[in-house]
């Protein structure tokens, strides 16, 4: 009898889970495969059949070669710049210890939180035509007009990347270098070598694998721009995502979008295959050397001048561009003025929408709501399943059943698309039954959910791992139920990761772009939109008004930030 009933109990426990992993991966069906979907049926089968001629108008159609093109070395470039200025600070970082680097560290994370469009809008204040920096330049020396022209050039895009990803290989580089022992270097120079050999002979090849992630990482990110480009370049640069909305939004040629969305969907994801190999070679070099290196402060004048230079470049590149976004929206024609702040609350009679701009930012922060409620539950309920396989809570037939392996991947993939391919996915698919969801308001937040969930599983997760066995099973033994059991032991463990998932999701719906700007109604913009449409306007209120609303953004991201900071389990839930 007690067998049986051991049995029964196995058997419901089978089937709960089972149905924990089914909601998200249903979910994922839905509103991630099934609009990919349509993309490669709309791809290859423009006219309803088989048609391999228009899957390969990329690389017969010279305009469109030259798109690739520039997309592909755009990236590479960008790509080395961040490396090269990155690595010294990543150094420093690592190997010295200095009063405030625990601010230097969180500023230098900074931009990596904000939305594409703010950084757009804040190189526009620092060196656009009415920046900072050319009014300065302007006033200074008595000219007509400022002598920087970058503007819609190769070299604004660059800067903007290389601010954007910075902190990316900051982050990824100083956290492998401080777990590489010191020792290995100091041996080699004992031995006779120079400091810059046993650099390049010992240091850099184990730091090989965390620099090949940190560049794929990066150049993905610069491969699949698409707020930074359409912002800064104008009309005369295009990368593939620019091309994808041009020919969507513009031209109406769904087909060709499609086509351009497979190819680089197929591309993303043998990248993202690269990274994700990389990584798994980059933990298993750090258990393999796991040795925390000690830091220490600069010694001599020399160290000291490389660490508080480096200090003084991160503070310049990641503050110079936030600070002008800043002090331009309160600055006016004729001198400091709030003007563009109240202007957000106010519908004009010339108004770039049906209802007073600072509306955007009710609809943002309601869908950003939605999203992160969607989010964390789904997120939630991943985490969960993923960290009872790993634990073997379940019976070998649970495990084939389940298949978690299959969950983690499916819920990272939304990582290797960009969400302009996303944007038009939803676009195509979700516009008739069975899913006739185009003209609907909730289309916002289950795209920014499907683009949010994996940051939030990736929080929780560690979160999951540190609960232990004896707790559940002593709780069980007092006469818990399951309910009480979670309630009792699991929540009180997980709920500073599940806070900091919410805030990832919160942030990540507030700036998204790329989707937003294929599926928003023109009556209910969201911030980002609302920003990139008054830079597109022109007037000196439209982009006061677009710096106002970048600020207020920022002003919410950083908050966000330094509360995931806090929040967030130990250095887990970072890609």
């Amino acid at each position: 009898m007690h067998q049986s009933s051991s049995r029964l109990t196995g058997a419901t426990r089978g089937i709960a889970v089972a149905a924990i992993f089914l909601l998200p991966a249903l979910f994922f069906t839905l509103f991630y495969i099934y609009p990919l979907g349509s993309i490669l049926r709309l791809g290859l089968m423009p006219e309803g059949q088989l048609d391999v001629a228009a899957l390969m108008q990329p690389f017969i159609n010279p305009y469109l070669l030259r798109i690739l093109w520039f997309t592909t070395w755009q990236a590479f470039v960008s790509t080395v710049l961040t490396l090269l200025l990155a690595f010294p600070g990543a150094y420093v970082l690592a190997r010295f210890s200095f009063r405030g680097k625990t601010l230097i560290r969180t500023l230098a994370t900074l931009p990596f939180v904000l939305p594409t469009v703010v950084v757009a809008a804040a190189f526009i204040a620092l060196i656009g035509p009415s920046g900072v920096v050319n009014n300065w330049l302007r006033d200074l020396f008595a000219l007509d007009r400022g002598p920087i022209a970058l503007s819609q050039t190769i070299w604004i895009i660059l800067i903007a990347h290389v601010f954007y990803n910075y902190s990316v290989v900051l982050r990824l580089l100083s956290a492998y270098w401080q777990n590489l022992p010191p020792s290995m270097t100091q041996a080699a120079q004992m031995l006779g070598a120079s400091p810059l050999r046993a650099f390049f002979e010992v240091t850099l090849p184990l730091l090989r694998p965390a620099i090949t992630s940190a560049a794929t990482l990066v150049f993905i990110f610069c491969f699949t721009s698409f707020g930074v480009i359409i912002i800064l370049g104008g009309p005369r640069f295009a990368t593939i995502e620019v091309e994808i909305y041009r020919q969507a939004v513009n031209l109406f040629n769904l087909p060709l979008a499609a086509a351009l969305s497979l190819w680089q969907i197929i591309f993303t994801f043998v990248l993202m295959w690269v990274y994700t190999r990389t990584q798994a070679r980059l933990g298993q070099t750090v258990k393999a050397t796991a040795a925390k290196a000690a830091e220490r402060p600069a010694g001599t004048r020399r160290e000291k001048l490389f660490v508080y230079g480096n200090v003084v470049a991160i503070v310049i590149l990641i503050g110079a561009p936030l600070l002008a976004l800043v002090v331009r929206s309160f600055r006016g024609q004729a001198g400091p003025t709030t003007l563009y702040y109240r202007s957000l609350f106010i519908n004009r009679d010339d108004s770039l929408f049906f209802v007073p701009p600072g509306e955007a930012i009710l609809n943002s922060l309601l869908i950003a709501f939605g999203a992160m409620a969607l989010a964390v539950s789904l997120g939630l309920l991943a985490a969960n399943v993923l960290s009872r396989w790993e634990r073997g809570a379940a019976d070998a037939r649970d495990r084939r059943l389940l298949a978690p392996g299959i969950l983690d991947a499916l819920l990272m993939l939304p990582l290797a698309t960009s969400a302009v391919t996303l944007g038009l996915g939803y676009l195509i698919s979700l516009g008739r039954p069975p899913l006739n969801l185009r003209d609907s308001i909730l289309i916002l937040p289950i795209v920014h959910a499907v683009v949010a969930v994996p940051f939030v599983m990736r929080t929780v997760l560690p979160g999951f791992r540190g609960i232990q066995s004896s707790l559940r099973e002593a709780a069980a033994v007092l006469g818990a139920d399951g309910w009480r059991v979670w309630w009792e032991v699991d929540w009180p463990l997980i709920r500073r990761a599940v806070l900091a998932g919410a805030i990832y999701a919160f942030t990540i719906s507030l700036g998204e772009f790329g989707a937003t700007v294929f599926l928003a109604r023109p009556e209910t913009p969201t911030m980002p939109v609302a920003i990139y449409r008054f830079l597109g306007r022109p007037g000196a209120l439209n982009y006061g008004q677009a710096l106002a609303m970048s600020v207020l953004l920022m002003a919410v991201c950083a908050i966000a930030f330094v509360a995931i900071e806090r929040f967030r389990f130990g250095n887990e839930g970072e890609f």
